[in-house]
């Protein structure tokens, strides 16, 4: 979808876009041929001069340009492009406070292969890690995940980023991931009735007691969160393609689930929800 937009060159709106697709000009090759359009000389040599310096920023994956050009709501535009540089990004934290609360873990997925990094074991590998990629797409990581990342190892992603939840919201699915991905009809199976709440319950318990399956509980969680993200950005550019001529010629297949290295321990799931709901009958204090 890149290739036909427009809309990041200087003086070229949604309207205007739309009338070069009406005219034929369809895509960045298409000033190469003569159309009717009522556009000046001058325009006409800008939209030259812009779409071969785009050309020039695809060549050099450089997607950080077209996410400065383009507006937020059209960053979803540039996955294609640049889907073999992308990553899939969550964190789990022990609080929402990014100057307080620490980092438990953090999931990434490429959509070929699976990372994940523990607080006390390998967190500091994140940091070699994540350069190797260009775009993060992430759920809420604007708001939350890059800021708490930014904070906690004193670094500023370099990365264009597409956040999910502008990208569904303006789809019409509000409400938190989960139930985003209850509305697209993605079921987490043993997974389902864990929250960011819940997670850091886990990581509790794996401090506390050396619960190991706590921990690959935690992890399975963090990972679903990653992999569903690409079938999330999937589905919601597919969805956006819908309001273009390029949906039938552009839509994207569903991809592929990998299988995830860790499996939630519902003995422990049941242990902690009952520890959890018996802490609330003594203190009175509603669990989350």
């Amino acid at each position: 979808m890149l290739i036909n937009t427009f809309h990041h060159i200087r003086g070229i709106a949604a309207k205007t876009e739309v009338e070069l697709w009406s005219s034929g000009i369809r895509d960045w090759n298409g000033l190469e041929e003569p159309h009717r359009i009522n556009l000046s000389r001058e325009k006409i040599e800008i939209l030259r001069r812009h779409i071969q310096e785009s050309r020039h920023h695809v060549a050099h994956n450089d997607p950080v340009y077209f996410q400065k050009l383009l507006p937020t709501s059209l960053h979803w535009r540039f996955f294609p492009e640049f889907r073999h540089s992308t990553v899939y990004l969550d964190i789990e934290t022990t609080g929402l406070s990014k100057y307080h609360d620490t980092i438990t873990t953090i999931a990434l997925y490429d959509g070929r292969s699976i990372s994940h990094y523990v607080n006390g074991q390998n967190l500091d590998d994140f940091k070699d890690d994540i350069v190797r990629y260009k775009v993060i797409v992430s759920y809420n990581g604007k708001g939350f995940d890059v800021p708490f990342i930014e904070e906690y190892f004193g670094f500023s992603t370099a990365h264009a980023h597409i956040d999910l939840r502008y990208v569904l919201a303006s789809l019409g699915y509000k409400g938190g991931l989960k139930r985003c991905e209850r509305q697209l009809g993605i079921d987490r199976g043993d997974l389902r009735d864990i929250d960011g709440f819940f997670a850091v319950l886990l990581w509790n318990d794996y401090q506390r007691n050396g619960n190991r399956r706590a921990l690959e509980t935690l992890l399975a969680y963090n990972i679903e969160d990653v992999v569903n993200l690409e079938s999330l950005m999937v589905v919601a550019y597919n969805l956006k393609l819908k309001g273009t001529p390029f949906f039938e010629s552009h839509k994207l297949d569903s991809p592929s689930a990998p299988k995830i290295p860790f499996k939630a321990d519902r003995e422990t799931i049941e242990r902690i929800k009952s520890e959890s709901t018996s802490s609330f009958l003594k203190s009175g204090n509603p669990p989350h």
